[in-house]
């Protein structure tokens, strides 16, 4: 069982993920790949020791998600170099990259709801619901009595 991150955790993920944000948006890495994409990093989960970063990156449109891991992944010491004079830490933390998928499964979810079946569902308990709730109304009014 995973306890929920700490508010430690959370301040110095947001301070690593403005970092990093920072960073991407001057033109920080001389690299093709990052230098030509616009990256976002929606989240930044920390360690309970703060020692390791995982940060997760989407890049606009979600091409080439994978190289653009890679490829920051590739050149993760000159960021922990960068981002670590900004965190007042006592350890620099490794900073690992990773796609973040979190928005093309809130769209699957999104679809799923969307579907047919769903829709169809939806509106046969509507109706067993509608007849409950008045079921329920009934009996409130008469235990009220």
């Amino acid at each position: 069982m995973n306890k929920p991150p700490s508010q430690r955790m959370l301040r110095v993920g947001e301070l690593v993920r403005h970092a990093l944000a920072d960073m991407l948006t001057r033109g920080e890495i001389i690299d093709p790949l990052i230098e030509s994409t616009v990256i976002t990093i929606p989240e930044v989960r920390m360690s309970p020791d703060l020692k390791l970063a995982n940060a997760y990156v989407a890049p606009l449109g979600g091409l080439n998600a994978d190289n653009i891991t890679i490829a920051l992944n590739k050149h993760k010491k000159f960021i922990r170099g960068f981002v670590t004079p900004k965190l007042n830490l006592k350890y620099a933390p490794d900073i690992r990259f990773f796609v973040d998928d979190t928005f093309d499964e809130a769209t699957r979810i999104d679809n799923l709801l969307r579907s047919e079946k769903v829709l169809r569902d939806i509106k046969a308990s509507d109706g067993v619901s509608d007849d409950a709730r008045s079921d329920d109304a009934r009996s409130d009014e008469e235990t009220s009595d």
